[in-house]
C-alpha cells in the first residue's frame, strides 16, 4: 500500500513538473515571438524614414497628410483619399518581414505629421525655439507607426522624427552683392515672412496689392526687402517692403560662397548639392547645381529657365533669366546677374552676386522672403533625427 501511495506521488510529482516545464517553453517562445515582432516593428519604422528622406512620403505640410506602406506589390496598392498617399513596400520580393498589412488595417504601416487635436497645425522643430516643439517654426515633425507581427503576437511602435535642421543667416528677401536697379516693369521684393503655402503669384504687384501678401505673412522673423554690399535704385512701378526698413545699402558680410549662408564647409556644400547640370535637369526639384564648366563661383555659364518650377536649392554658377511662368520655392544662389521675363515668382530667398557689379531686376519679377521655404529647402533633403519612440 504505501508502495502504491509512493509511485502515486511520483507520478503527481513528475506530472507537475513536465507541466511546469511545458508552461516554461510556452512563456520562453511567447517571450521570442514578442521580441523579434519588436525588431519587426523597428524594422517597419526604418522603411518608413528611408521613404521619408526619399520624398516619396509627401511633405507638403498638409496637416491631414497621411501616408500608408502595404505589404504589395508595385501596382497592387490599395486606393486611398485624397489627403493620402499609397506606396508598396520596398522590401525584397519574397523576403517581406511583417511589419505591415496588404490591405487597409490598424496595423498598416502609417506616417503622418505629429498636429494638434484638430489636425489643423503641425508641430515643428526648432532647437532655437523654446520650447523647440511648436507650430510657428522649423522642420515639421513625422510620426510613424509600425507594428510588428510573429505568429499570434503583435507590438506596435510610434516614433516621432524631424529633419535635422540647418542654421542659415539670410540678411533679405533678395541679397546681393552689387548695385541693385530696380529698372522698368513692375518688380516686387518683399522682405516680411511669408508661410510655406503661399499661393503662386501672391505679391506680384506689391505688398498691398492684388494678390495681396498680408494674408500670408507670419507676422515674425521678417527681413528687409533688399540688402546690397551697394546701393538700390529703383524706378518705374517697382515696390519694396521690409523690417525694419524696405533696404539697406552698403552693407558687409555678403557670403563668399552658398557654403557659408548655411554653416557648411564648401567641401560638404558641394558633396550636398551634388553633380552639376548643363544644361539644366527636367526637375528643379531637390538641390541642383547648374555649371557650364566643372569650376565653382566662377560665374561663366548663363541660362535661361522658361515654364519651369521647383522646390529646393538652386546655385546657380553664372548668369540666370526667369520666364514669367517660372515659379520657386526655396533658395536660389546666382554668381552671375538675375533677370526676369514676365512674372517669374520667387517664394524664399534670393542671392545674386552681380556678373559687372551691378544686379538688374526688370520684368515684373517677384521677390518674397519665406522662412519656412528657406527652411525646407535646406532640410528637406538632410538626415531624420528621432524626437521620440514609444511603444503603444
Amino acid at each position: 500500500m504505501i508502495a502504491l501511495i509512493v509511485l502515486l506521488v511520483l507520478s503527481l510529482i513528475a506530472a507537475a513538473l513536465m507541466l511546469s516545464l511545458n508552461v516554461e517553453t510556452d512563456i520562453s517562445a511567447h517571450d521570442e515571438r514578442r521580441l523579434r515582432a519588436l525588431s519587426i516593428a523597428d524594422a517597419g519604422v526604418a522603411e518608413a524614414i528611408s521613404r521619408i528622406r526619399s520624398g516619396e512620403v509627401p511633405d507638403t505640410l498638409n496637416p491631414k497628410m497621411t501616408t500608408q506602406i502595404f505589404l504589395v506589390a508595385s501596382g497592387s496598392v490599395p486606393v486611398l483619399g485624397n489627403d493620402s498617399t499609397g506606396l508598396a513596400t520596398a522590401q525584397p520580393s519574397g523576403k517581406w518581414l511583417m511589419y505591415s498589412t496588404a490591405g487597409r488595417s490598424t496595423q498598416t504601416l502609417t506616417v503622418t505629421y505629429k498636429t494638434d487635436p484638430t489636425r489643423t497645425k503641425i508641430y515643428r522643430y526648432d532647437r532655437t525655439q523654446d520650447p523647440p516643439v511648436q507650430t510657428t517654426s522649423g522642420s515639421p515633425i513625422f510620426v510613424v507607426t509600425a507594428t510588428g507581427k510573429v505568429g499570434s503576437d503583435t507590438r506596435t511602435v510610434i516614433s516621432e522624427v524631424f529633419r535635422n535642421p540647418v542654421q542659415f543667416a539670410i540678411p533679405g528677401a533678395l541679397t546681393a552683392d552689387a548695385q541693385v536697379h530696380y529698372i522698368g516693369g513692375n518688380a516686387a521684393i518683399c522682405g516680411y515672412n511669408h508661410v510655406f503655402n503661399t499661393p503662386t503669384g501672391t505679391g506680384s504687384d506689391g505688398r498691398f496689392g492684388s494678390p495681396s501678401c498680408i494674408p500670408y505673412e507670419v507676422g515674425s522673423d521678417d527681413k528687409v526687402g533688399c540688402w546690397s554690399s551697394d546701393s538700390v535704385y529703383s524706378s518705374g512701378v517697382s515696390t519694396e517692403a521690409g523690417v525694419p526698413v524696405p533696404d539697406l545699402n552698403y552693407q558687409t558680410g555678403y557670403p563668399a560662397g552658398p557654403w557659408e549662408m548655411i554653416g557648411m564647409t564648401q567641401a560638404e556644400f558641394m558633396t550636398w548639392i551634388g553633380p552639376r547640370y548643363d544644361p539644366e535637369p527636367a526637375s528643379l526639384d531637390g538641390p541642383i547645381y547648374l555649371d557650364n564648366d566643372a569650376v565653382p563661383q566662377n560665374g561663366s555659364g548663363s541660362w535661361s529657365l522658361s515654364g519651369a518650377s521647383g522646390e529646393g536649392f538652386l546655385y546657380v554658377d553664372g548668369d540666370l533669366n526667369l520666364s514669367s511662368t517660372f515659379a520657386y520655392k526655396g533658395v536660389i544662389f546666382i554668381n552671375g546677374d538675375i533677370s526676369f521675363t514676365g512674372h517669374g515668382w520667387v517664394l524664399g530667398a534670393v542671392f545674386a552676386k552681380g556678373a559687372a557689379h551691378l544686379v538688374k531686376l526688370g520684368g515684373g519679377g517677384t521677390i518674397l522672403y519665406s522662412k519656412d521655404a528657406v527652411t525646407q529647402a535646406l532640410t528637406k533633403y538632410q538626415k531624420l533625427s528621432t524626437l521620440s519612440w514609444r511603444e503603444q
